[in-house]
């Protein structure tokens, strides 16, 4: 199965909640990884609340072109999620 984004929303500064077809739904934090001149503008909350779903291609884009592929989302989860559970 091609893994797919089929929901998103902002839930805070620079981190999207982000539902999978596989049925896992995960709360991603972006922040470490907007850098470049593609990502930083979605540094500014404003822009970075403007983050749509495309339905066509299953992940998250914003204006500017910027866009996570579903599968670097679920893994930067998994990474935060192993991190978190370090720190306990």
């Amino acid at each position: 199965m091609v893994l797919r984004i089929v929901e998103a929303e902002v839930c805070g500064d620079s981190c999207i909640r982000v539902a999978f077809n596989d049925g896992t739904i995960k709360v991603v934090s972006l922040r470490g990884i907007l850098d470049g001149p593609v990502f930083e503008p979605l540094q500014e909350r404003d822009f970075f609340a403007r983050m749509e779903l495309d339905p066509i291609c299953g992940t998250v884009v914003w204006p500017n072109g910027a866009d996570f592929a579903p599968e670097a989302l679920r893994d930067l989860a998994a990474i935060e999620g192993l991190l978190d559970a370090s720190n306990s």
